[in-house]
């Protein structure tokens, strides 16, 4: 059994030192997840490697019932989580390009004059 086994396994069982004992042994490992992940996005990405593997990492770790059967078993559920942070972040993004920000209105409800065609007939 690895160190990294033996501590997920570890963390199965609720111990929280050995979660601070898991980041150092896994973060390289994660941070060259990482920047391929990012590398497969289009240009403009204004995430970093190090930011995604800090949320990857915040996600596994403290998200109840974890169950990793080994190292392989982690770092598929860590890519999978890097893939959901960065599926989220350009949904955010894309929400605020099209006015997701933005108050909206029911039309229904606005008070608008209106004119009407005799109106528009006694003017001209």
């Amino acid at each position: 059994m690895t160190d990294v086994t033996r501590i997920l396994n570890a963390i199965e069982q609720g111990s929280s030192k050995a979660a601070d004992e898991l980041l150092p042994l896994v973060y390289e490992e994660l941070r060259l997840l990482a920047a391929q992940k990012l590398s497969q996005e289009k240009p403009g990405q204004t995430l970093q490697a190090t930011a995604l593997v800090h949320e990857a990492y915040i996600r596994l770790v403290e998200k109840q019932a974890q169950n990793w059967e080994s190292r392989g078993h982690f770092f598929a559920a860590a890519a999978e989580a890097m893939r959901r942070i960065l599926v989220d972040n350009a949904r955010r993004k894309k929400r605020e390009k099209h006015g997701g920000s933005l108050n909206r209105l029911d039309i229904a409800k606005l008070d608008v004059a209106l004119l009407t065609n005799d109106e528009d007939n006694s003017n001209g």
